[in-house]
């Protein structure tokens, strides 16, 4: 995937108490989606089906091997100790784990049939667990259901969480994980929308029950992510009547507290697919990363 001819893609560093973002990186490649290492050492981040890694406080990116995969999109996640990488792939539709320092990746889902995609987002805070969006295809129809699904880390039986028409997107676990955030088209009586679009965040138990709407408003809201001190949420807003989670449109990032309380605009941009797709918090709180796709001298 390329940038739009006269885009840059800015991977930057926002800081909550004092309001300074600060640029990391600047470039022509299309870099999406950045994870921040446990130690606080590393970002993350995907680009060109490949993934690397940079310093927060800037430097080149750093290629990880991950051979023979090179198909890799925005849908990554790190083990709580920083050791390994999940990893989505868009060559088979399958997660992958492989070490943070690079080597071999080991398949970790199942199969499901032809049509069946898997999207990672989260993994539980004991390491035990990854969260994903299972997306099926049917009769040519691209999307025509997604879910939640959970698997163990190390592979082995897929459990559903939810099973709704209504597109929903972006499992991720509370640092407690007594929750499981993700953005859905769920109405708040649990039926789909009669029209698309109109994303909102929700928030379920890691089992498929307890399902609570967090927000209310006319932004499309989507990919929430938890602070690891569980008391701040990010989210990524697109302007009203947005449909999915396109790139190159004007959004905000915005926090929230854990229930949903004192929803606030931090940021507005250029930007969308590939900002923040994935949690981005430092190890601090504090501090976030995210992508920005501002147009050449603007």
């Amino acid at each position: 995937m390329t940038l739009e001819p006269g885009v840059r893609a800015e991977l930057r560093v926002h800081t909550l108490s004092t309001g300074a973002d600060a640029l990391v990186l600047s470039t022509d490649v299309h870099v999406e989606a950045p994870n921040w290492t446990p130690d606080g050492r590393w970002l993350v981040v995907n680009a060109d089906g490949r993934i690397y890694r940079v310093a927060p406080t800037g430097g080149e990116l750093e290629l990880v091997d991950t051979a023979p995969l090179d198909q890799l999109n925005n849908d990554h996640v790190l083990s709580p100790d920083g050791r390994t990488l999940y990893l989505s792939s868009s060559s088979d539709r399958h997660l992958y784990r492989v070490p943070l320092s690079g080597g071999r990746p080991e398949r970790v889902t199942n199969d499901r049939g032809e049509g069946f995609w898997h999207f990672l987002h989260g993994v539980s805070p004991d390491g035990a667990t990854l969260a994903y969006v299972g997306l099926e295809t049917a009769g040519g129809v691209w999307g025509s259901a997604s879910n939640i699904w959970t698997i163990p880390a190390e592979g082995g039986e897929d459990v559903q969480l939810t099973r709704t028409t209504a597109p929903t997107d972006g499992p991720e676990y509370s640092p407690d994980g007594r929750w499981v955030y993700f953005n859905s088209e769920l109405r708040p009586d649990g039926e789909p929308p009669a029209a698309p679009g109109h994303a909102q965040v929700f928030r379920m138990r890691p089992d498929g029950t307890g399902t609570e709407q967090l927000t209310h408003d006319e932004a499309v809201n989507w990919f929430p992510h938890v602070s690891p001190d569980g008391r701040t949420v990010l989210v990524l807003s697109f302007p009203p009547g947005t449909t999915g989670h396109p790139g190159g449109r004007d959004v905000r990032l915005r926090t929230m507290g854990p229930a949903g309380e004192d929803l606030r605009d931090v940021l507005s941009f250029r930007g969308g697919q590939g900002t923040v797709n994935v949690n981005s918090w430092a190890p601090d709180s504090d501090r976030f990363a995210y992508v920005a796709y501002p147009q050449v001298g603007t």
